[in-house]
């Protein structure tokens, strides 16, 4: 009888020419491989809140959050109708919101979104906190091979209160973002094209330059004023997170890709182009992204604060008559309900993304089924820091039960973050400012 093999869980099988293919999980690499699916995170910010169009205009059926029920169980709204057929595998969550909530400026709801920081009076020296993506990131990127991902409508960081990335690092630094669909799938996906050994001493290269760079900044920052200071750390952030990639990426380099059908992306589409396409563009990737376990956090800025950036036109390009942020101020009728059908446009965009999610397959399961979605925004309407539009899909296999609109009482926006946080498998004390996990909701799987 032959001894047992034992197989990394890297492993792969050399061909011809060195080609590699990438072995899938067995049971010869080991319970801790076949036995421990892939946890994943996604989170997609939309500004401005949501439809919740007021009594007096009869308008209840457009209402983002369900205000019926039909045989026991809610009914969707006209503008959430296209996740109906996702009901089992997600929950609408409600009176949620930070206790440190905007109090000033209002627009810092999308920086604090994924944080739950006191932005009104921070330390000297400092704005945030680190993001819920980012802590997810800490523990799942030596699973992978890139950290994290993050994407915005706009990329960049945008500056204070009106930011382009709802990803804040360790040190609470914005994390710039990527909207551009073929940088983002180069960066997933082409490290294989070329010969491995070009491509490492290619990265080394890159790794050297960005370390030199990093010093002279560091020492040039000492001698600046406040404000250069401040964009100096928004430069220095940038490098570190390109260092992280680059260091990452050396790691799997000899770890050939699961083999994927690419042939459905429009890579030359921008954030100027029809607006559905250039969100299914990003969805996809994103899919396809968890498909081949290159990353297990994901943010993405769907739409900025205040009217800011190229997706305040969107609903223009679809015919409604004012633009995202002049619609979220609306009290007629007519705009509110305009405001709703922007509403279902993107809950079009997010059963599309679903739909990808359900496709792919892991081991034990669809890929939503290991991957925790959360979709919402920093207010509920007009600057609103209370009852926070909040939709979670996803999770089956990390105890998430579905197919509930969950309220009770006002609770802390935190203590959702840290029963997802548990979820995950992550066993931390306490998330910002969090007390506890949720009891009797969607979770069950906190302690």
């Amino acid at each position: 009888m032959s001894k047992s093999l034992k197989l990394d869980r890297r492993a792969f099988l050399r061909g011809l020419g060195g080609v590699g293919l990438a072995l899938p999980a067995l049971d010869a690499m080991g319970s801790s491989v076949t036995e421990q699916p892939p946890r994943r995170f996604c989170a997609l910010y939309t500004a401005n809140g949501m439809s919740l169009p007021r009594q007096e205009h009869g308008l209840d059926e457009w209402s983002w959050f369900p205000t019926a029920e039909e045989n026991g169980q809610f009914r969707f709204g006209q503008s959430t109708e296209p996740l109906s057929a996702f009901r089992s595998q997600l929950s609408f969550l409600g009176g949620l919101y930070h206790p440190s909530g905007p109090k000033a400026d209002p627009h810092v709801c999308s920086d604090m979104w994924l944080t739950g920081a006191t932005l009104h009076n921070p330390e000297p020296g400092t704005y945030n906190t680190v993001g819920l993506d980012q802590v997810i990131a800490l523990h799942t990127k030596k699973e992978c091979r890139q950290p994290s991902l993050v994407l915005s409508i706009d990329a960049g960081t945008g500056f204070l209160s009106r930011t382009g990335t709802i990803s804040y690092s360790l040190e609470g630094k914005p994390i710039p973002a990527e909207n551009n669909p073929r940088r983002v799938f180069n960066r997933l996906f082409r490290a294989d094209a070329v010969s491995m050994k070009s491509e490492r001493d290619a990265l080394r290269r890159r790794m050297k330059l960005v370390d030199a760079v990093s010093q002279s900044a560091k020492s040039l920052n000492q001698q600046l004023g406040q404000t250069d200071r401040m964009r100096m750390d928004q430069y220095l952030t940038s490098l570190n997170e390109v260092e992280s990639r680059l260091i990452a990426s050396e790691r799997w380099i000899d770890v050939p890709l699961k083999p994927q059908d690419h042939s459905h992306l429009d890579l030359d589409i921008t954030n100027e182009d029809e607006p559905a396409e250039y969100y299914r563009n990003m969805f996809d990737l994103i899919a396809l992204a968890f498909d081949a376990d290159i990353t297990r956090s994901v943010a993405f800025m769907l739409n900025r604060e205040d009217g800011m950036g190229i997706s305040d036109t969107f609903p223009l390009k679809l015919g409604l008559p004012r633009t995202h942020h002049q619609l979220s101020h609306a009290g007629d009728k007519d705009g509110q309900l305009a405001f709703a059908k922007y509403d279902l446009f993107l809950s079009e965009r997010l059963a599309h993304f679903l739909e990808r999610l359900n496709g792919y397959q892991d081991r034990n399961g669809s890929v939503l089924d290991n991957t925790i979605v959360l979709y919402g925004s920093g207010a509920s309407t007009t600057h609103m820091p209370r009852n926070l539009p909040t939709l979670i899909a996803g999770g089956a296999n990390m105890g998430l039960q579905h197919g509930k609109y969950w309220k009770d009482g006002e609770t802390r926006m935190s203590n959702v973050y840290l029963s997802i946080l548990r979820s995950m498998g992550i066993h931390t004390d306490s998330f910002a400012d969090s007390t506890h996990t949720l009891s009797n909701s969607i979770f069950t799987q906190t302690s």
